[in-house]
């Protein structure tokens, strides 16, 4: 599972760097990170599919493409969240990142429906 990240973070980088090493937040989201994936394999094995869970760091795109080139995956399966032109500019698409870069089939699945 990929988690968005807000680009607005960049702007306060440095300090937030300082303060999360100060508090333990890169320790608390590895800990969320790891509960996430193991939900995530969870859910997957309760709907019958083989499932391994892993996290790993690094743009998402190109951490879903290593990933998949490691397990040897086809397809590569993701989700879209159905950004708009202007927010996928602005925030990118992970879908579009992972369907122009990898090096296999990718099977994209749209987010719900929001009635544009």
């Amino acid at each position: 599972m990929w988690q968005p990240f807000d680009p607005a973070t960049g702007l306060t980088a440095p300090l937030s760097k300082l303060a999360s090493r100060a508090l333990g937040l890169d320790e608390i989201a590895r800990d969320l990170a790891e509960e996430r994936v193991t939900q995530g394999g969870e859910l997957a094995r309760q709907a019958g599919f083989e499932a391994e869970g892993r996290t790993v760091g690094g743009k998402p795109w190109r951490a879903i493409c290593d990933v998949a080139d490691d397990v040897d995956a086809e397809p590569i399966v993701v989700g879209a969240r159905g950004l708009s032109r202007i927010q996928s500019a602005l925030l990118g698409s992970v879908s579009a990142a992972v369907v122009q870069h990898a090096h296999r089939s990718v099977l994209v699945v749209p987010g719900p429906a929001t009635g544009r």
